[in-house]
């Protein structure tokens, strides 16, 4: 039987929610073949560099980052941080993933929960590690021209969490899945092409349609939907130790304040990894390099 049959949704209610903060508790630590043959994937894939991993403190975390391109981040991050770094980050997904039975089964099982505050606490309460991009879906569909920028809008609910739970913020940096695809068309021109319109005849695109909420048309390696393996480029900034809030909500000046700083560390991170990129461009191979074109 499904973990989440229709009379268990954690969209719904309070029963709901708790059957999945239960469920989300006794969730184990990946192993066996499935992250092995995943790891290995990934790493001849991508090839990918971890930098700054003596940054992160012997304790729990919220890992706060910039999210790639159809949230492929989590494909790579996975893997890689399980193996390499010895963490198991839980990622937030939006509430939408949990609406379908089959996929909320699927994601959770591998870790994934719903990013719940009630949530979030409980696993914090726990001592898990947690992982969650601020720009959420919105950041996911970003235009070509805005790749590695931050899209957090007023987005406050990290910063509350973890300094509510004395979490410490862990800013990370991660450059290259924004390119696992180029965009054959934005997001926001499909309404008015050709495109647009059929979709609109076949009723999957209306007039009340957000065109910044749309993803791009993807474009993979030698114009496939094979992403396009561009080598990987993870980075860890300064931990921000939020310990002194605990137990208690920041003033609306300290939220700010603790949001830029980690914003700052983020954006750091994703400037020097992309001049490591720069520098480490001579290491690809030929292949790779005609493929990520």
């Amino acid at each position: 039987m499904s973990m989440f049959s229709k009379d268990n949704n954690p969209l719904g209610d309070r029963e709901a929610l708790a059957r999945h903060i239960h469920l989300a508790l006794a969730v184990e630590r990946p192993a066996g073949m499935e992250l092995e043959l995943g790891y290995r994937l990934i790493k001849r894939l991508f090839n990918p560099m971890i930098l700054g991993a003596e940054n992160i403190p012997d304790r729990p975390c919220l890992f706060v980052g910039n999210h790639s391109l159809f949230a492929l981040d989590g494909w790579v991050l996975g893997p890689l941080m399980l193996k390499e770094l010895n963490r198991f980050p839980r990622g937030l997904g939006d509430k939408f993933l949990f609406a379908n039975a089959g996929v909320g089964d699927f994601i959770l099982k591998r870790g994934t929960v719903m990013g719940h505050p009630e949530v979030c606490s409980a696993l914090m309460q726990a001592g898990e590690d947690l992982i969650v991009f601020p720009g959420g879906a919105h950041e996911a569909v970003k235009p070509a021209s805005m790749k590695y920028e931050l899209q957090w809008k007023e987005r406050y609910g990290f910063v509350k969490l973890a300094a509510k739970h004395g979490y410490t913020i862990m800013p990370f940096g991660l450059v290259g899945p924004d390119e696992f695809y180029g965009h054959l068309m934005e997001g926001r021109d499909i309404p008015d092409s050709a495109l647009g319109t059929v979709l609109k005849r076949l009723g999957l695109l209306s007039e009340e349609t957000r065109s910044d909420v749309l993803p791009p048309v993807p474009m993979g390696a030698l114009g496939t939907f094979l992403p396009k393996p561009q080598r990987c480029y993870l980075g860890f900034g300064e931990p921000i130790n939020l310990a002194r809030y605990e137990g208690r909500t920041p003033t609306r000046k300290e939220q700010q304040a603790i949001r830029a700083a980690v914003a700052e560390q983020i954006e750091t991170q994703l400037a020097e990894l992309l001049f490591a990129r720069e520098q480490h461009k001579g290491e690809d191979s030929l292949l790779r390099r005609l493929l990520s074109i």
